[in-house]
């Protein structure tokens, strides 16, 4: 008898299974809407720990051509975007219905839960608001000393480097740097990472970046199947990151409370975090610990290694392309000789040769391939399409950045492109920071950051290929990670303008 009923439950459960599978895999199709078949269990993620996301991305927007393309995130139908016009409204002129995110870290994850990134409305509206302070040029200009001095230990570092005829690799020397830049801003807290290659904020970043199947299936789940989060007791950081920062923030925190902020005005981000609890305070409203710490966590974990990678990309980069080099040193030069000697952030800010480099570093390695939204009502794409509630939307910013109709020659490295007189981006195909209110709010820092370490590394070096080493397009990039990054130590040879000179 048990068998029997056994048996049974097993043919109901089997037969519904069967009927949802049919619905599932039809779906985009009875909606006439471009797809790949998907996978029976992963839908259209069969790429994942095989292919890199961006490259995913790309491949979706140049085999289809079409405005929007249909997938699947396990059993979930979920829509890519590859069209400049709809990545404006979704982004910005119809944002209000696209406030929100898919990507979830969970109720066992109060730091990954919380933070800017992953939280949705109506928190992220109040969190938005109250950190904007901090991120104005004003704000930014008061943190010139920090990015000044860490770009200087960079300098100081590579010339180390060279006297020990050290491999230097790139993305493990401008991780150093960014650590200690947006660890000092984020936390208060000075780390000696530029100078020595070590300390202990830095081996909490480096442990941000170390691969591993848990680490893998985490951010798999965190950023298409977030019901699975809970389940697993997956999380965004992990635990001994979380520990060691919750005891920095705590000691900082203190130290600022005693001193009750009394030298008047908003150094860094950790000011800011202070002045959202005081005001919140007043206002009869309590916020956690865990709150702060959760904005000066994604702060840190967002900002250092994009950030690392893009000055990576862009010196091997330069280092390949000999004639953008100079252009860009004569570039520094010139503005240093003005300035009598120090760069601080507006020069560097109206720079348009380097923010040109930058942004072609931008375009041609993007940190994320998509930017991600979720319908909070039934939106119509078009005539033909009206996605429920609900539906996550990926807009294709890998795709689009690497048109050849939009950007001529995408595989080559063409900074002209990016350069005012030539107005030739056109809007919505180049967002690399995302666009419309929820675009990344650490923008400016990021830029700042990567300004101040380049124009001093180039001001001070001239950068070679080194013998065999790949050519930029030929470079391995980490299959394994949603973001893009290296899989393999990226060097240059660093020679000396001073002793090339002498």
């Amino acid at each position: 008898m048990i068998l029997i009923v056994l048996g049974c439950g097993l043919l109901s459960v089997t037969a519904w299974l069967l009927l949802r599978w049919r619905i599932v895999k039809s779906y985009w199709a009875k909606r006439n809407v471009p797809h790949n078949p998907p996978h029976p269990i992963v839908g259209s993620l069969d790429f994942l720990f095989k292919e890199n996301a961006v490259f995913w991305m790309r491949k979706i927007y140049n085999e289809f051509k079409s405005p929007y393309v249909g997938v699947w995130l396990f059993w979930r139908p979920a829509l890519i975007i590859n069209c400049p016009e709809l990545a404006r409204r979704v982004l910005v002129k119809d944002a209000d219905n696209f406030k929100n995110k898919l990507i979830s870290s969970g109720r066992t994850d109060p730091i990954g839960q919380l933070n800017l990134f992953t939280v949705n409305d109506p928190l992220w509206t109040s969190l938005r608001r109250r950190l904007n302070v901090i991120f104005t040029g004003a704000k930014l200009r008061s943190v010139h000393n920090i990015y000044s001095d860490k770009a200087k230990d960079l300098v100081t570092r590579i010339e180390s480097d060279i006297r020990q005829k050290k491999l230097i690799n790139l993305r493990s020397l401008f991780s150093d740097y960014t650590t200690d830049v947006f660890g000092d801003s984020a936390f208060g807290v000075s780390s000696t990472a530029t100078i020595t290659g070590d300390s202990p904020l830095r081996r909490v970043t480096s442990d941000f970046t170390k691969f591993s199947m848990f680490r893998g299936l985490s951010w798999t789940s965190i950023f298409f199947m977030p019901e699975l989060v809970d389940y697993f007791g997956f999380s965004f950081f992990p635990k001994s990151t979380i520990t060691y920062l919750r005891k920095v923030f705590r000691s900082v925190v203190q130290q600022r409370e005693q001193n009750k902020m009394d030298h008047g005005e908003i150094r860094d981000m950790l000011d800011v975090l202070l002045k959202m609890k005081q005001e919140a305070k007043i206002d009869g409203e309590e916020i956690s610990e865990d709150l702060l710490l959760a904005q000066a966590a994604i702060f840190l974990q967002g900002g250092f290694d994009t950030s690392a990678v893009n000055l990576t990309f862009t010196i091997y980069e330069l280092a390949h392309q000999p004639l953008i080099q100079e252009k860009l040193y004569a570039e520094l030069f010139e503005a240093q000789q003005k300035a009598n000697g120090e760069l601080d952030s507006t020069i560097l800010a109206e720079l348009s040769y380097l923010n040109a480099v930058l942004e072609e570093t931008l375009r041609k390695y993007p940190p994320l391939g998509f930017l991600d939204r979720i319908a909070l009502k039934d939106y119509k794409i078009d005539d033909n399409l009206i996605i429920p509630a609900g539906t996550p939307i990926y807009v294709n910013a890998a795709g689009l950045q690497m048109d050849p109709n939009l950007f001529p020659e995408p595989e080559k490295f063409i900074p002209e492109r990016f350069l005012p007189e030539h107005n030739s981006v056109k809007p919505y195909t180049h967002m690399p920071f995302g666009e419309g209110p929820r675009h990344c709010i650490g923008k400016r820092f990021a830029y700042q950051t990567l300004r101040y370490g380049l124009s001093k590394v180039l001001l001070s070096f001239e950068v070679r290929p080194l013998p065999n080493s790949p050519l930029p397009n030929d470079c391995h990039i980490d299959a394994r990670s949603m973001l893009m990054m290296p899989d393999e130590v990226m060097s240059v040879e660093f020679i000396n303008r001073k002793a090339k000179t002498a």
